[in-house]
């Protein structure tokens, strides 16, 4: 294992995250969607053998599990922020190298094959710039399958709180790749509207799953740090019953969450 940022190095939003996601110790019970999505890249990845794979963001190993049952590769670079997911990670893949830092910041080598990054790439402080750092790393040929989410991502969320990261748009997404010098681009969006008992059991959700509404959050026009009060929420759980309320399957009173993934898939010229 290599750790090429210590906690003292990592930005105070980096080292927020990294918090949040330690604390997830329920992530995969609950990140129901995201495994959806690591499932849907693995079905894109055009090659199940390659000569060198790198992962960014692997958080508890979702998608590095689906990786190592299914791609051969004769090397393998898996990079993870949170340290305490290092040993999952390397018993998942005894042989890969674990790079644990920021992914942005930190050198992950290059003239890889395939790179994969699963629901990571949003917490990025510069999404867009992943796709050229990216270009980068792979080799002539090379793919690069990636999953992050739209502006739609949350959308009850930001709507009543204001709150939430920043999620490029397609268009943005398509110039970034193009302007990067990929082909056979392919983009898609899946949304998912996930039904709870309440919106307080929303809230529950998020924070299992890594999120908070404070200052992970990316805000252009607000650099306030959010913080629940015991009026606020219950102002929220009455103004979402009042816009989101729905039914579920069995007909029962609920509320929804919206997910909108965004997949790519692309290949380096």
């Amino acid at each position: 294992m290599k750790t090429l940022d210590t906690p003292d190095d990592l930005s105070a939003r980096k080292q927020t995250i990294a918090r949040h996601f330690a604390s997830a110790g329920d992530y995969d019970q609950h990140a129901n969607i995201q495994q959806t999505v690591c499932q849907y890249l693995l079905e894109n990845i055009a090659q199940s053998k390659q000569s060198s794979v790198l992962e960014m963001g692997a958080g508890t190993g979702q998608m590095t599990r689906l990786l190592a049952e299914h791609i051969q590769s004769q090397h393998w670079v898996i990079n993870e922020l949170c340290s305490e997911q290092a040993a999952t990670l390397q018993s998942i893949l005894p042989t890969a190298d674990i790079v644990i830092g920021d992914a942005e910041t930190i050198d992950l080598e290059s003239n890889h094959s395939l790179i994969v990054s699963a629901n990571a790439v949003q917490w990025f402080d510069d999404p867009l710039n992943f796709v050229t750092q990216s270009a980068r790393s792979l080799q002539t040929g090379g793919q690069l399958v990636f999953s992050t989410f739209t502006p739609n991502n949350f959308l009850q969320i930001k709507t009543l709180t204001g709150q939430g990261l920043y999620y490029p748009d397609i268009d943005k997404w398509q110039s970034a790749l193009v302007d990067a010098g990929f082909e056979n681009i392919e983009l898609s969006t899946q949304r998912f509207d996930l039904p709870f008992p309440t919106p307080y059991a929303i809230l529950k959700h998020m924070q299992l799953t890594g999120v908070s509404t404070n200052q992970t959050q990316v805000q252009s026009d607000n650099t306030q740090t959010f913080m629940w009060t015991k009026s606020r929420l219950k102002q929220f759980e009455s103004d979402y019953w009042q816009h989101f309320s729905a039914q579920d399957e069995a007909g029962q009173p609920c509320v929804n969450l919206t997910y909108e993934v965004l997949t790519v898939s692309v290949f380096k010229t």
